[in-house]
């Protein structure tokens, strides 16, 4: 039997969805002396909660390219933007590099999926200075620079050779305010 896409997910899905940073929901996963919340950005989760739009929790690759400790156990006694841009130069190594094409690739296979069944990519919400997640921000030679950490910026390029166009944003965690209002933005949000 052979359904039409106008036949298929007329339920209660709001076929709406928004791709996060892992650190987002996941402050356990960042590295060591960065975490800003004891678990999750609590005003941010309910901001996309009362959206409606599903939530697709993109996978960290810092934490899946250099473990947990990043390969530094005493990572939080450098300054955030040391250690970031540290991590950064290890996240150009081969092996690091072909694992973020991966993780690219499994992001737009989703997106794809979505996209062909008549859903909408809200947008992807990306955390600045981050040496892999940030957007208008990153972290390159101990500094916090102008320009996309090194996830991001694969994954754009791949969007764009798949002519998938949706917005991609970043934010900084301790800026809730401009965050929630930067996430307004992409979203419908329910009163």
């Amino acid at each position: 039997m052979n359904l039409t896409l106008t036949n298929m997910f007329n339920d209660k899905r709001s076929k709406k969805i928004i791709f996060l940073s892992h650190c987002i929901l996941n402050q356990n996963s960042i590295s060591d002396g960065t975490a800003d919340f004891p678990g999750t950005n609590n005003e941010v989760l309910k901001l996309l909660i009362r959206s409606d739009a599903g939530i697709v929790q993109m996978p960290c690759p810092e934490l899946l390219c250099l473990g947990l400790d990043r390969g530094n156990i005493h990572g939080s006694e450098s300054p955030i933007v040391v250690e970031n841009s540290r991590i950064r130069k290890l996240l150009s190594s081969a092996a690091s590099v072909k694992k973020i094409k991966d993780l690219v690739n499994h992001l737009i296979v989703q997106m794809d999926e979505y996209k062909k069944n008549g859903f909408e990519i809200s947008g992807i919400v990306g955390i600045n200075r981050s040496p892999s997640c940030g957007v208008d921000t990153t972290s390159m030679n101990n500094k916090e620079v102008a320009g996309e950490g090194v996830f991001i910026k694969a994954l754009r390029e791949e969007m764009e050779k798949r002519n998938i166009n949706t917005k991609i944003i970043g934010i900084k965690a301790l800026e809730t305010k401009k965050a929630i209002t930067e996430i307004e933005k992409i979203l419908i949000i329910k009163e």
